[in-house]
């Protein structure tokens, strides 16, 4: 009889655990997290930059539907980006303290305005505000002939420093780091 009621417990032991720790998780994200980092190598502690990001995909629409020109843009999908240095830089010919900011910009045709912003953690560019601003620099807009499915970010060293590089369809804007 204590075995039959030992063996009962025991299983309704299991029943309840089981349903505690069953859990749903959504799909996958349509626009999935990236990241970016100077330099990538991770055997290397000595960072200076690096960027979490949501990657937008074209999926048949133009860069200007999804990146309004002469609008403010959240540099991505989902959250505003965060650009986080490790030590202080210049940004485009702006110098710039160690810190994590936000990273918007203002696509246009030939130039694109850049902007590091001091709110974290906002959904999109929805609650922008400009007083916010910590740094604004402009950046040339090039076009290359491969096009770019996904919006992406990646850091290509140069003489001096390194460039930011974003790239979506065929059009590519770079801002100068140095250190």
């Amino acid at each position: 009889m204590k075995k039959v009621l030992i063996l009962a417990v025991m299983a309704l032991t299991m029943v309840f655990a089981t349903e505690a720790t069953a859990q749903d998780f959504s799909g996958m994200d349509k626009s999935p997290m990236d990241a970016a980092a100077y330099p990538s190598d991770y055997k290397v502690s000595d960072k200076v930059v690096r960027i979490l990001y949501g990657r937008p995909q074209l999926k048949g629409r133009s860069l200007a539907e999804l990146a309004k020109p002469g609008e403010v843009w959240r540099t991505g999908a989902n959250e505003a980006p965060e650009i986080t240095f490790y030590k202080d830089v210049n940004f485009g010919g702006t110098a710039i303290k160690a810190g994590t900011y936000a990273l918007l910009t203002i696509p246009g045709e030939n130039e694109w305005t850049i902007i590091l912003h001091n709110q974290l953690n906002q959904w999109g560019s929805y609650f922008y505000k400009e007083g916010n601003d910590v740094a604004r620099v402009s950046a040339a807009a090039s076009t290359d002939g491969k096009s770019l499915e996904a919006f992406s970010i990646a850091f290509k060293e140069v003489d001096g420093g390194v460039h930011m590089v974003m790239g979506w369809d065929t059009t590519r804007v770079a801002v100068p780091i140095t250190m």
